[in-house]
Formats: structure tokens, sequence, C-alpha cells
């Protein structure tokens, strides 16, 4: 067995800085977390341990600070979490923000809302819950069901691939001729280079393996793009995930992960790959 690893992967700058910050507000006060700080199972287990709680609800939260997710959110979510009397802490990636500020200029200039991602994925949660109209996208088929408007602002959640995002944007710019379309790009560079990187490896190997949460949006996408070049991709949250009958001896075996896996959890999937093939002398046994 080959193992490769993508050129990019693993955890971003933005996840590692909302990690840190946490841990950072948790050493002076107590600290809730809004919703799942990053969408790591392993990640979310590790500040469990530390102390740090986790409510889906702003109802929910016994202490007097709580956390904002990398994922961001609303002015409005926040204003009402304020009006609780409760501390906000902000932990959203900088690119996120980059992406709200997109979007308020879209609206400001007068152009018609459009976000291409997940409608019911926090962050897009947190890009629509001020506006008073707009469009969520993530496919030909939602293309298909926009009504006219003379200007289309586009952008995307910052973890779509690029390349479905400007598809999208062609699309709808044919749909609607006499309609304005601007585009604004904010799919984010960590995103865009482990797509990239996931290609290139996906090309090159027999069996790709996919790790990161179970929930984590840009980790799925990764398993996609991985499959449209690779015919063996397996998605991975932990090295207790790996299976022996995925491998043959001669396989080169790829390792990408979504942007917020842990190193550790990396560098254990790698370790254990060579140990699930069976060794030469058990080899000789089954043939005889």
């Amino acid at each position: 067995m080959k193992v490769l690893r993508a050129e990019h992967l693993g955890m971003c700058f933005g996840v590692r800085d909302a990690i840190a910050l946490a841990l950072k507000t948790a050493e002076r006060e107590p600290l809730t977390v809004l919703g799942d700080l990053v969408h790591n199972e392993t990640v979310l287990a590790e500040l469990r341990q530390r102390g740090i709680r986790f409510e889906q609800q702003a109802a929910g939260v016994r202490t007097a600070a709580v956390m904002v997710t990398a994922h961001g959110a609303s002015e409005r979510a926040m204003n009402a979490t304020r009006a609780r009397g409760l501390k906000v802490v902000e932990a959203t990636c900088p690119l996120v923000h980059v992406a709200h500020r997109s979007l308020q200029k879209l609206v400001a200039e007068g152009f018609h809302p459009v976000i291409i991602g997940k409608r019911d994925h926090v962050e897009v949660r947190g890009m629509t819950e001020d506006l008073a109209t707009f469009d969520v996208v993530l496919s030909e088929a939602d293309l298909a069901q926009l009504p006219e408007h003379s200007r289309f602002g586009v952008m995307a959640q910052t973890t779509q691939p690029i390349e479905k995002v400007r598809h999208l944007v062609r699309l709808l710019g044919q749909r609607f001729p006499q309609s304005e379309v601007r585009f604004i790009d904010t799919v984010c560079q960590p995103t865009k280079q482990r797509q990239n990187a996931a290609q290139d490896l996906a090309k090159a190997c027999d069996v790709v393996i996919v790790i990161g949460g179970a929930h984590s949006n840009n980790t799925h996408e990764l398993v996609k793009t991985c499959g449209q070049f690779c015919a063996r991709v397996h998605h991975v949250q932990t090295v207790a995930d790996l299976r022996t009958e995925w491998f043959r001896p001669d396989d080169t075996v790829g390792i990408t992960a979504g942007t917020s896996t842990p190193d550790s959890v990396i560098a254990e999937v790698e370790q254990r790959l060579p140990a699930l093939l069976p060794s030469q002398r058990e080899l000789q046994t089954a043939a005889a």
C-alpha cells in the first residue's frame, strides 16, 4: 500500500482561531457555545472535557457568556441573545464576515440577493435572517423555481465548491438574459485549496479516505469531488471507521480532510492504514 496526502487538507485558520478563542474565554469564565462551534465531534468532545457547554438555543444558556460559532450568526440573533442579558463572544470566521459584508453590499445597491448554499445550514441562516427578501439555491432545479428580478446579486456559502457556484451563476444569467447578474465570489480560499487538492489526489489514487465530521458540509463536498475522479471513496470521522475490506495490497490510498478535522485524527488514520492489510504470511496461508 502506498499512502498519499492531499497537498491541502484539514483544519483552516478560522476553525483553529475559533477553538483557541473558546479555550481562552473558558479559562476566564464559564462559557456556553450557541450551536456547534465546528462540525467535528472529536473537537466538540475535547471542548466539553474542558468544561465548555453547548446549547442550540439561547433559552437554554446558564452562563453569563455565550459564544457565536465559526459559522457566524445574524445581527437579529445576536441582538436577541444580548437582550437576555448574555455577553456575546464572536468566534465567527473572518471569511464568513466577508460574505456577510458582500451580501449587505449587494442589497444596499438594489440587487435581489441569491445565496448559493444549503438553506438549513447555520452559516446560510446567519446570512439571511437579517434580510427582508432573498432566495437560496443549491441546484439547477432550485434555479428553475426563481421568480424574475431585474437585478440579481449572487454570493455563496463559503464552503461550496467554486465550480458548482460558477455553473449556477452562468445558468442564472442564461435563464434571465434581460436581468443584470452581479456575482461576488465568497467561497473561502481554504475551501478552494482543499477542493483543488482533492481533485489532484483522487486522480492519482485507487482509494480515497475523506476524514471529517458527519455534519461537515465542506467534508461532504470533498467526498463528492473525489467521487468524480475515483471509484472508491470513503468518508470516515475517526480511525475507528476504517474497514479492512476497502483496501487491496497494491492500492494507492489518498487522504484528505475537511476544514474542522484535527491534525491528530488525520495522523491516526494515516498511521493505521498499512496495518489494515494482511501480512504476506497471512496471504499465503489463505491461499493454501
